[in-house]
């Protein structure tokens, strides 16, 4: 067969049923190969930049790796962004990209870029394939890449010629003798972690996104229940760990809640599941948790001692290693109770709660979000844009289940909402979808309601609109004198004419009163839905912990204004 027909033929051994694309030139021949295909549904974006988004919220909902194609060149360069997305929050990913053919290659040909070169920072692994008769063999080991160890991205440049030629197709599993991650912890090691949470008087679990990637929150649960370890998540562990639950901190960090960062700074035991203490999470180093011990558990060994020194280092698969460690605790016979370090963080969260101030003439953006969570089921996905409307969604919408949170997290992606959102309701057509937005970060990708309403995708979107870049905003307020550089966006167009010249729904939200009857507008119609909410202008995320600051200097609005 034809090369490219034999990429479709190794994406439908891999179970592929959904790809997000975008033609062009030099990947006709494969979409030539797509033309009268059953088996693989192709969702058509508008741009290639929201094919890889989609297929990194599809990747996130679903837990199996995201597929996303675009031509040479400019269509593989506006790739690079969600590459770089994925990569980042260890989404597993394909990319596949075409490239002039293999005699052209170097001589600036029409559409040529250097993919492999310029994507190299920002995948797991990348190839350019220039030999026909290796190009299953790539295809098996770049899906065996992103989805094993820790995931992530995998792209895979496809010259037009190679997808021209004739192979004989063979798909066998392949042996990746450099790549063989360690999945099981070692006996000792958890051995002397068990020990540890044993005397800890002051545990905290801190659960980050490899949990969600290891489909291991039962274990975070049981182990949490079994210690009466209180647990805190970052952002990328949204659901894995039920917020109303009584042992819940929620999120830790720059705006994470008070209770959180005083419980993490005054803990003598950390103990770390799938998270890399990244700079959002510790504030300044050296003010991190100063007092405990840490116990590591992470699948890649990289990220261990990396940024924290780190006591009882244990590198396996989360899921793996949290089931041995259960095991042996229970082992011991534990029967722990509450203590006074249980008492301790009970009076922290009642007297510092996640709170706003909902007085004023226009709609609070946190009121609107606790809104969406009251008239939405548990299972609902939530996907967001990047600013404060990301954090609002995080601190507001109380999360339950894993796999219903969909953001960008290390690299903050603006744009990543809507498109993150397409796919994530093309993974789970069956469940409520919401992008929390901001008016901003939606018109970056704006151009997908296009792509949901040719699909019949009933996403649901809240534009939190109050005509500012709102994080720079905030920071611009606190840190220089109110000094509005550039974030002022007073020439918003009409989203809801823009939805419906799209073929979507829309309203504009005016008055708090109305917010409740809007979302649930949305939530029963069978399309694509925007709600503009005109939001109040100048409300800020809290509590925040500044820049260069410990987790215990956290401040709310109490604090800066005198309290």
């Amino acid at each position: 067969m034809k090369g490219a027909e034999a990429v479709i033929e190794s994406l439908k051994k891999e179970g592929v049923e959904k790809i997000f694309g975008y033609p062009g030139g030099a990947v006709i021949n494969l979409y030539d190969a797509l033309y009268e295909e059953q088996e693989i549904d192709h969702i058509l974006t508008r741009h290639e930049q929201g094919a890889a988004h989609a297929a990194d919220g599809y990747a996130r909902v679903t837990g199996n790796p995201g597929v996303c194609v675009a031509t040479s060149g400019p269509g593989a360069t506006n790739l690079v962004t969600g590459i770089a997305t994925a990569q980042m929050d260890s989404v597993p990913l394909v990319a596949i990209t075409g490239q002039v053919p293999t005699d052209m290659i170097g001589n600036d040909a029409f559409q040529e870029a250097d993919i492999t070169g310029i994507s190299m920072p920002i995948t797991k692994h990348n190839y350019l394939i220039k030999d026909p008769s290796k190009l299953t063999k790539v295809m098996r080991k770049a899906f065996k890449i992103a989805g094993n160890g820790r995931e992530g991205p995998v792209l895979i440049d496809l010259p037009k010629d190679i997808q021209n030629a004739e192979i004989n197709f063979e798909y066998k599993d392949v042996d990746i003798r450099s790549y063989q991650p360690t999945k099981k912890g070692h006996p000792l090691q958890i051995k002397k972690a068990s020990k540890a949470i044993m005397e800890a008087e002051r545990p905290v679990l801190y659960v980050g996104g490899g949990v969600i990637a290891s489909n291991a929150s039962k274990e975070v649960r049981k182990l949490a229940e079994l210690t009466m370890t209180p647990v805190t998540t970052t952002l990328m562990a949204k659901g894995s760990f039920d917020e109303n639950h009584p042992l819940s901190l929620d999120m830790l960090g720059m705006h994470g809640t008070k209770s959180a960062n005083y419980a993490i700074t005054e803990s003598d035991l950390i103990i770390a599941v799938g998270a890399r203490f990244d700079d959002r999470v510790t504030g300044e180093i050296e003010g991190f948790a100063p007092n405990a011990k840490v116990i590591h558990i992470d699948i890649d060994p990289a990220e261990i001692g990396k940024n924290v020194e780190t006591h009882i280092p244990i590198v396996g698969d989360a899921k793996k290693v949290l089931k041995k460690l259960i095991d042996r605790i229970k082992e011991q016979q534990v029967n722990k109770e509450e203590t006074e370090w249980h008492n301790k963080i009970e009076r922290w969260k009642k007297e510092y709660p996640l709170s706003y101030d909902n007085k004023g003439s226009r709609i609070k953006p946190q009121f609107v979000v606790e809104k969406i969570d009251e008239t939405t089921p548990d299972d609902t996905i939530i996907a967001t844009e990047v600013g404060q409307c990301q954090m609002w969604a995080a601190q507001f919408y109380d999360f339950k289940r894993p796999r219903t949170w969909v953001s960008s997290g290390g690299l903050g992606t603006m744009g990543y909402g809507l498109p993150a959102s397409i796919g994530a309701q093309v993974g789970k057509p069956e469940k409520t979808v919401w992008d929390i937005a901001g008016d901003g970060s939606i018109q970056m990708n704006i151009q997908e309601i296009a792509t949901a309403t040719k699909y019949d995708l009933p996403i649901n979107i809240a534009v939190l609109n109050n005509n500012y870049l709102g994080m720079v905003r905030q920071w611009q307020e606190l840190f220089f004198d109110k000094r509005y550089s550039q974030t002022n966006l007073p020439q918003n167009p009409d989203f809801v004419k823009i939805a419906e010249g799209f073929g979507a729904e829309g309203k504009i939200v005016e008055k708090q009163s109305e917010v409740k009857e809007a979302i649930e507008e949305a939530n029963s119609s069978s399309k694509p839905y925007i709600i503009d909410f005109r939001v109040e202008k100048e409300e800020n995320v809290m509590p925040m912990v500044p820049a260069g600051a410990s987790l215990s200097e956290v401040i709310d609005s109490e604090d800066l204004r005198g309290g």
